[in-house]
């Protein structure tokens, strides 16, 4: 059986994961942007142990002749932060050269 500590791991690991997957290749231009935001942070936050979500789209895009771009992974930044009972564990994705990285930055007990 694993601790609180490694669920609130785990946990920000599939929120990240879901968020990941979830949205890359969704249709975006930069006045769409805001709004997919919102909705990426509302879905995920909606899941269960989240405690916080913070998300970011690069505006910087490509318009392809129709207007659009494809969301990449390359372009989201975002922070979860898991509570499980005490546990939280704070994790993000970013951006490192032309790869989307995640990582933990921080796992900590409230009291």
């Amino acid at each position: 059986m694993t601790g609180t500590r490694e669920q609130a791991i785990f946990e920000a690991g599939i929120k990240l994961g879901a968020l990941y997957h979830q949205f890359v290749g969704t249709p975006i231009s930069p006045e769409t942007a805001p709004s997919l935001e919102t909705a990426i942070r509302e879905s995920i936050a909606l899941q269960p142990f989240v405690r916080e979500v913070r998300v970011g789209i690069d505006r910087a895009m490509k318009i392809n002749e129709f207007g659009y771009s494809e969301l990449k992974g390359t372009m989201i930044t975002a922070d979860v932060v898991t509570k499980v009972q005490k546990s939280c564990c704070h994790a993000r994705l970013w951006k490192k050269g032309e790869y989307p990285m995640m990582e933990i930055i921080r796992c900590y007990e409230e009291p």
